[in-house]
């Protein structure tokens, strides 16, 4: 079951009330501006649209089940990649990391999977393109950002938390290889209360940029993904994670 009619309405309610002195460095206070049904071919869900008041991005939920005043609700915040999500590039995993979040928290009943608009890392489509340019030259991906002046991940996540707060979800498993992600919301006041591996097997396209990821980002990944076989479910739970009905 996912949200109700009543919880939609106080949801909406409690937003359109809503005024805070904002998330992190920036302020930023996240308002919800509407919700409706998504079903798709990863499952049927549930899409909450927000927006804010500091650059006016739009952000989605999509949601499975009722996660409000959920505890350890399964969370994947994903960052829009235009290139791997809509146009189905090889150089990264953004898509297959997507498609792969939306069909577990369909199948586990409940969880969230928060759409950012952050794209190539956080420094924009245009800069993202010029990276891929540089390494077209031998660049690996975090030397690229770099050459570019940017750090390797600009990525920001306080209205990914404020997001969250705005659902009332009390605690989260963040579907992430990625620590410093962690890291980030607990310093902006969620409650990270476990990790779910979110390994995508590579192709021949994108193995060096996972590699680098994991070598010198830090991601929780293989650093020789040939020991990753081919068949392997990209997302493991032990018997602890899963949530409890």
């Amino acid at each position: 079951m996912g949200l109700s009619p009543l919880t939609i309405q106080q949801l909406l309610d409690e937003s359109r009330e809503h005024n805070c002195a904002g998330f992190g460095k920036e302020h930023i206070c996240m308002r919800i501006a509407a919700i409706a049904d998504l079903p798709s071919r990863f499952g049927h869900f549930q899409i909450v649209a927000f927006y804010n008041h500091v650059d006016h991005r739009e952000h989605v939920a999509i949601v499975s089940g009722n996660v409000v005043d959920a505890e350890d609700v399964p969370v994947r915040i994903h960052s829009e990649c235009l290139t791997g999500d809509a146009l189905g590039s090889l150089r990264c995993d953004c898509r297959d990391q997507l498609e792969t979040a939306l069909r577990a928290i369909d199948e586990m009943g409940l969880g969230v999977v928060l759409y950012m608009r952050q794209e190539g890392r956080g420094i924009g489509l245009t800069n993202k393109i010029r990276a891929y340019g540089l390494q077209d030259r031998g660049y690996d991906t975090v030397e690229a950002n770099l050459a570019l002046g940017f750090q390797d991940d600009e990525r920001e996540y306080s209205a990914a938390a404020h997001m969250l707060a705005s659902l009332r979800i009390r605690s989260i498993r963040l579907m992430t290889n990625n620590p410093r992600k962690i890291e980030a919301l607990r310093q902006l006041g969620v409650r990270v209360t476990g990790r779910i591996p979110h390994v995508i097997p590579p192709n021949e396209h994108n193995r060096f940029y996972l590699e680098t990821k994991a070598r010198k980002s830090g991601h929780m990944l293989p650093l020789d993904f040939s020991k990753l076989e081919q068949d392997e479910p990209p997302i493991v739970l032990s018997a602890k994670e899963r949530p409890q009905p």
